[in-house]
């Protein structure tokens, strides 16, 4: 019986990452508690020995001239009768055995050990999502609410749900769709429970992304310098090359735009503008612009800068409902003020 409890629990150890030691920990408990059931305010003592593989529940009772709880003490005579070795104080021990404790005292038990099997569970899968946190990981749609929108979605670490709120604007899920996601948060309730936010929306998300996909950001030839966002539309990002012989920019669209597509495909079309960074505002400004054609960029020294394009150029500097003026603004932290045809002396 002990042998295959310790043969379970090195399988449960294997299987569910639940250390032995752990449940062992529990099981004491759950033995004691049995006890407790059975025999009130007796003292116990659970005895785990895991080199033998065995596990022993004794009865403690204090030897006293006088018995006034029999559950607890032992005459001094009966104590004798059993050794004479006893004196009063003494600590008799007689071992109780597991298949003694009633229906009611063995189901407090199972309860025990369930519940520390839950815990440490919750603890396990916890401790995954911490390690994964500000991660983009890939998922399978398993569940659909067409009510609201929102879905669960398999990590294989356990179901989590994606609002609706955190979906690519315009995008439809369903059932069996793979997609990727960013752990954007995990905390833990007061039982311990792991509450993970997943999202599609976060600017963090696609920083990753090319984080992960682009060889040359992986290493660090590439750094990313900043990401600006407008989840389902349009994402602008700044990079940087550590090395004069490797272009940022061309590292991240890839041959004929192999490598951005792959990313673009995965955020359903949503356009990317892939922008080098510069330390001179006025650069980082003019290139923050694209697709625009910039003539010239007047920088206070400041965060403000006034910035002159060609007639033609005027509606695509400033976009669509002034989407690429914001996006420019965001990704390099000045305020973008955009004025037609200048003569350029």
């Amino acid at each position: 019986m002990n042998a295959a409890l310790f043969e379970a629990l090195e399988t449960l150890e294997k299987t569910k990452g639940i250390p032995v030691d752990y449940m062992l920990e529990k099981i004491e408990a759950a033995l004691v508690s049995a006890f407790k059931k059975e025999y009130g305010s007796a003292s116990v003592r659970v005895d785990i020995n895991k080199a033998k593989k065995d596990v022993k529940v004794y009865r403690r009772r204090t030897v006293v001239e006088e018995v006034v709880d029999p559950k607890s003490e032992i005459s001094y005579e009966d104590a004798q009768a059993i050794s004479r070795r006893y004196e009063l104080g003494s600590v008799v021990e007689n071992e109780i055995k597991t298949k003694d404790f009633g229906r009611i005292s063995a189901q407090t038990a199972k309860q025990v050990i369930v519940q520390g099997i839950r815990e440490a569970e919750k603890d396990n899968i916890a401790r995954e999502y911490e390690r994964k946190k500000e991660e983009v990981i890939s998922a399978i749609v398993n569940k659909r609410d067409d009510s609201t929108g929102d879905v669960w979605v398999d990590t294989g670490t356990s179901d989590v749900i994606l609002p609706k709120s955190e979906q690519i604007p315009g995008e439809e899920l369903y059932v069996g769709d793979r997609i990727r996601v960013f752990v954007t948060e995990v905390t833990r309730d007061t039982e311990n429970t792991p509450l993970v936010t997943l999202s599609r929306t976060a600017p963090a998300m696609i920083k990753r992304m090319f984080e992960t996909d682009i060889p040359e950001i992986t290493d660090g030839t590439v750094i990313v310098k900043g990401i600006a966002r407008e989840a389902g539309s349009r994402t602008k990002i700044a990079v940087l090359s550590r090395d004069a012989d490797v272009d940022a920019v061309g590292a991240c669209i890839g041959n004929r735009g192999s490598r951005i597509a792959a990313i673009v495909e995965e955020l359903r079309g949503e356009k990317i503008d892939v922008i080098e960074f510069s330390e001179h505002p006025e650069e980082f400004i003019a290139a923050a612009l694209s697709p625009a054609t910039v003539l010239e960029v007047e920088f206070d020294g400041e965060r403000t800068s006034c910035v002159h394009v060609a007639g033609d150029q005027l509606s695509l500097a400033i976009g669509k409902e002034g989407q690429n003026v914001r996006l420019a603004a965001k990704l390099t932290g000045c305020k973008i003020d955009i004025k037609g045809t200048k003569e350029i002396r």
